[in-house]
This record gives C-alpha cells, structure tokens and sequence, in this order.
C-alpha cells in the first residue's frame, strides 16, 4: 500500500509548543474521549495547526494531515486502484489510512476542498461511524481511537467557500484568534529566543498591520509571521528589515501597502 507508515512512525514524539488561550484543550480532549468530530476556526496563523499537533502528543495519538486544495477529490481521502508490478493494486487514502490506524486525521483548510469531497466524512461524524469505500463496496468501522479534526479560516467565506451547515452541525466548534498581547509576546519570545523588549515591540508592531485590514489588505501580521520575524532578528537581522521580508511582502505585493507597513516597522522601531 501506499501507506504502510505505522502509528509509531506518526506520532509526535517531542511536545510542541503550545500556549493555551483558555479551555480549549479540555474540550479538544473531551470530545476525542467522546468520538465527537471538532471544527476549528480562525484566521491564518494564529496557531490552529501547532493546537492540532500538540493535542496529538498529549493523547498520544498518532497523527495524519491533509492540506486541502481545491484538486482535492474523495478518492485522494478515500484511495483509489492503481497499476503497480503489472497489479492492479488498491492503495489507502490519507484518511482511510487514518481510520485503519485509530490516528487524528486533520482536514486543514476543509472549505479548500470540492464540496462533493466534504461529503464523504459526513458517515464518519455521526452515530454511522463508518468510512464507505465505494470502489471496494465497503463499509470501514471507525475505531474508537480514530477522531476528525478540520479546520478552516471564515475570514475568506464566501458563497464559493463556505462550510455547508449539513457539515458544520456535525461538529464540535472551537473558535480561535490572535492572543491576547502579552501571550502574544511570550509566544514570540519562546519560539525565537528575542529580549522581551524586542517580542513587545514585534507584537504591537503586528496589532498595528491587523488594524489595516479591510484597509486593503485581506489579513494583518500573524503570530507565525511576527515569530518568522523574530527568528530572523535573533540571528542579525536589522527589525525593519525583518518585518519588511517576514511580514509586509508575507501580506501583500500592493506598494502603498507595503510602504505603510514599512512606516509602521519604522515607528515602532
């Protein structure tokens, strides 16, 4: 098979970072216990994924991720027949493959993917628990280790892309955002090994980018791009610099836009 990793070789053996905003590690936990699928939600960068992956440490979980696209149809989840060898062979899907190890199976991005695709994972979220592998004619019992988990960012709903209420009801719903600043600044600082006085000014220096959104641009500064920031100030490079390459060019190609964010790096350094 394709797929032939075993749940040892996907589970998170070191604990990722990770800075809790409030209960939401209690409730991921809970509904895993459960066999209740989760739906999180929150714009890019604010730490949906690095959540994912240390909830997978902590329930010792093996994990498997998918980046949905737009190209994503059910048979790259489901698998599909293949010719290997002069064989015609059936290879697993990421999530088949989940289901079959017990694992996490993370879906980030979910409203990326072709709404006939979404529609598959509705027999896994429900008292069905079951995953139909119709080229096979089979109905795959899902584990009680096995838990969904996907993602998505409502900052870019659109009639196009939006979670059909058929699936989003099936979830349980945490809601993420940017942290609080001084979380944000303990973040910054933990992951790049800045001075304290350096992450607060990162850190207002992205509130600032944030308050120009819908001012031109679709997002502001994401912890993840001020973190990419402060890992190229640890190592030399002047702030302003770092916040022209990590951030501004990060968010925009639009040249007022990126002298404005440039002014912004200049006031706060």
């Amino acid at each position: 098979m394709l797929h032939e990793d075993s749940a040892a070789e996907r589970m998170i053996v070191d604990e990722p970072y990770y800075e809790p905003l409030g209960n939401e590690c209690d409730v991921f936990a809970a509904a895993v216990a459960n066999q209740l699928p989760i739906l999180l939600k929150g714009p890019t960068g604010c730490g949906k994924t690095r959540f994912v992956h240390h909830m997978a440490w902590r329930l010792r979980r093996p994990l498997v991720t998918v980046a949905c696209h737009d190209d994503l149809t059910a048979a790259d989840l489901v698998g599909r027949y293949l010719v290997k060898g002069g064989e015609t062979q059936w290879i697993d899907g990421p999530l088949t493959h989940a289901v079959r190890l017990g694992a996490i199976c993370y879906l980030d991005e979910i409203v990326e993917a072709r709404k006939d695709t979404t529609v598959i994972i509705h027999p896994l979220c429900d008292d069905r628990r079951v995953l139909p592998i119709d080229k096979r004619g089979e109905l795959l019992p899902v584990p009680r280790e096995f838990a969904l988990v996907i993602s998505y960012n409502p900052g870019y709903q659109s009639v196009l892309k939006d979670l059909k209420q058929s699936t989003r009801q099936r979830f349980v719903a945490l809601e993420f955002d940017y942290p609080a600043a001084e979380v944000e600044q303990k973040i910054v600082r933990t992951e790049s090994g800045i001075d304290d006085q350096t992450a607060h000014r990162l850190v207002r220096f992205g509130v600032h980018t944030r308050n120009l959104k819908g001012s031109g641009l679709d997002e502001g500064a994401s912890t993840r791009l001020l973190v990419n920031a402060a890992k190229l100030i640890a190592t030399g490079i002047v702030p302003t610099v770092a916040c022209d390459t990590a951030v501004a060019h990060a968010l925009t190609d639009d040249p007022e836009l990126l002298h404005a964010i440039h002014e912004l790096a200049n006031a706060v350094f």
